[in-house]
């Protein structure tokens, strides 16, 4: 990239730490819904019991979708960095070394 950031996805790192957090906020609220079921149960209120428990299957496929765009980001932080590092070796300058003499 050129240029500084003008998003926050305008980097792998940004695009991490968004995911992360988005992470962070659907377990908290997977912790919510398990509270909300519980009481639903001893109320015996089993549309609302079904409700939440399709919103917590939900929710865990969030989680899932998540954690796998989280690897899919380090993959390609981890090849980015690859990639620039053998550029810098292209374009660094090649230092030449002292061929062996047989006198």
């Amino acid at each position: 990239m050129t240029g500084p950031a003008e998003t926050p996805f305008d980097t792998v790192e940004n695009a991490q730490e968004y995911v992360r957090l988005l992470l962070e906020a659907v377990m908290e609220a997977k912790h919510d819904i398990e509270s909300d079921v519980s009481t639903a149960v001893e109320t015996q209120l089993e549309r609302r019991e079904q409700a939440l428990r399709l919103v917590r299957y939900k929710l865990e496929k969030l989680e899932q979708h998540l954690k796998a765009s989280g690897r899919a980001l380090n993959d390609l932080r981890s090849l980015r960095r690859l990639l620039l590092e053998e550029r810098i070796e292209l374009t660094s300058p090649t230092v030449s070394k002292p061929a062996d003499s047989k006198d």
